[in-house]
Order: structure tokens, then sequence, then C-alpha cells
């Protein structure tokens, strides 16, 4: 099945913090599983979702590189935590804060990602949408290459990493967001 992308509209879905959309991939981003929040929130029923890419969510507000940068560190099996615009199927958007967790078959091979998203603090949207806007604008530029370099500088400038820059607009240690995705949370 192919998807027409809805037209995105300036209508914000609000995440209810107490709960955590799930859903599973293969190793090249298609949908295997979503649970019952993940629908609900996009608006897409199960059967729409199954066997599509990932990225029938993805808003055109989000920048390229941070889609880059996410897949390259997961298929080195690491985690990645990003702030990410998602576009639900009537066109409305709603941000998530992303962990994901590597499965792996019997001889080490990455064969499945399990993706928990859930909402993050007001604070970090307002500071990490100026920075998109820059990156989306470098990329219709220059393309992907131009808005990697802006955010790398940026980094280097800061004397941080991708992960620290996270921690830094999440105001959080990483133990503190390791917990907000634990099951105590």
């Amino acid at each position: 099945m192919s998807f027409i992308r809805p037209i995105p509209i300036d209508h914000e879905i609000i995440l209810d913090e107490t709960k955590i959309i799930m859903s599973k991939t293969d190793k090249k981003g298609i949908i295997e599983y979503a649970n019952y929040y993940f629908i609900e929130i996009c608006g897409y029923a199960e059967w729409e979702l199954m066997g599509e890419p990932h990225n029938i969510i993805r808003h055109p507000d989000m920048p390229k590189v941070v889609f880059k940068l996410l897949w390259d560190r997961l298929d080195e099996g690491k985690n990645i935590h990003a702030l990410v615009k998602n576009l639900a199927k009537d066109g409305s958007y709603y941000w998530v804060i992303t962990n994901f967790e590597t499965q792996y078959d019997e001889n080490g091979n990455i064969i499945a990602y399990f993706s928990r998203r859930k909402k993050p603090p007001r604070y970090a949207i307002e500071a990490i949408i100026p920075i998109y806007k820059k990156l989306i604008e470098l990329e219709r530029m220059g393309g992907m290459k131009l808005s990697g370099e802006f955010l790398f500088s940026l980094l280097e400038q800061k004397g941080i990493t991708y992960d620290d820059f996270i921690l830094q607009i999440l105001k959080v240690t990483q133990d503190e967001l390791d917990y907000y995705f634990s099951d105590a949370f």
C-alpha cells in the first residue's frame, strides 16, 4: 500500500505525559507493530500502518539531517534521543522525544528497532524550533550537507556532543532521561 501524505495544518495534538507511543520496525524502518496510543495519536488505522515506512508520519518541518543522524546511530546499534515533530493522518502534528532499543539476531545482526516516544517539555520544543527552521532553510539552499555542516559546527562551537545538546535542551541529566523512559515512570 502506498500512502498519500496529509497536508499539514496548524493544529497541535498535545500528548498525555503518562502514556508512551511505541512501535517496532524492521531494519529498513518498515512498521511491524504500533501500540494503541500510537494509533490513537497518529490517526491511522493499524492496517494502514503495518508494512508502511515509519516516515509515514514525518512532518515536513523536520530537517532531514536529524533523521540521517538518527538512522546512522541506530545502524550502529546505539540509542538516540531526538525531539521530533510528527504528522498525523489528518494533517495535525505532535511533538515527541525518542528512545530506541535495537533487536539483534543470534549472529549479532540488527533485525529490528523498538521505539518509545513520550511528550517532551514545552520549553524544549520552543528551544528546538528555531534550530530546525534554520536546518530546513539550509537544506533548501544547499541540501543535507549544508544543514549537517551547520549542525555539527553549532555543536563544535558549544563544545558538546549531539547527546549533550539534547540533554541541555531538555534540561535533564542522562539518568533523568533514562528514568523518564523507564517503566518506573
